[in-house]
């Protein structure tokens, strides 16, 4: 890898961890944009993998008191036979067909969510099968597109959680996501240590950055963070029609 390629890539590993950090969500579908403007879909997927396991594990890490577990258990119970489903169907993809799919599923992602909700509102389900039916899309959406952080984000409004749990439960449920999708990927045969010395560097900067945003929620208000997670929501899905009209 160029040093140049990998000091753009360093910085945007940094400030997406921070965004991730503080909002709890974007930074790991924007990291995945970046990295696809220098490598193929089926290089990004496995080493965002790797660099989105330690930003994930580091956010929990530094909100672990207030992870809830429960949500955590829920989660895990279908996402392994789902992130092998979608492994064995992005791997059968071509190259082109793969690009397309995560171009389609970022756009969709940022711009219109709920579409790929199919029209459900995830705050009216009950908590326990929320997120037993989350885990299972999260595990084969992993695979096949790479990043999923703005469609679970729905899934955890109207829990009750704080916004350091919500922020630290979230980071353990993404974290268990992509621990699933390195393992399977390495199993598959894909040469992680080729990419050794560009995920030293890029997971030390996720981890600063996760740093530096968990200091940066200390000074955001329950009611703040509440209103800035939708807003962040709602300017992601608003991006498109602006950028249309331009």
């Amino acid at each position: 890898m160029e040093a140049g390629t990998l000091a753009i890539l360093c910085a945007a590993a940094f400030a997406t961890a921070v965004l991730s950090a503080v909002v709890g969500l974007a930074g790991g579908i924007t990291l995945l944009a970046v990295m696809l403007l220098f490598f193929e879909p089926l290089v990004v997927l496995p080493v965002h993998g790797v660099i989105q396991l330690v930003s994930n594990l580091s956010r929990t890490w530094f909100q672990r008191r207030h992870v809830e577990t429960g949500i955590l258990r829920w989660f895990a119970v279908w996402m392994i036979p789902t992130s092998i489903v979608g492994l064995w169907i992005g791997s059968a993809l071509p190259a082109e067909a793969l690009k397309v799919a995560i171009g389609v599923f970022v756009l969709l992602a940022t711009w219109r969510p709920r579409w790929l909700l199919l029209g459900i509102d995830p705050t009216t389900i009950d908590p326990r099968r929320r997120f037993l039916a989350l885990g299972g899309c999260v595990g084969f959406l992993n695979m096949t597109v790479g990043a999923t952080g703005p469609f679970a984000a729905p899934f955890f409004l109207n829990t009750g959680l704080s916004r350091y749990a919500l922020v630290g439960t979230k980071a353990a449920t993404q974290a268990l996501g992509h621990t699933i999708k390195v393992v399977l990927f390495a199993l598959a045969g894909f040469a992680f240590s080729d990419f050794a010395l560009p995920l030293v560097a890029l997971c030390a900067c996720v981890v600063l950055g996760s740093f530096v945003g968990s200091k940066l929620l200390d000074r955001v208000s329950e009611r703040a963070f509440e209103l800035l997670y939708r807003v962040v929501l709602t300017a992601i899905a608003f991006r498109l029609l602006l950028s249309a009209g331009q």
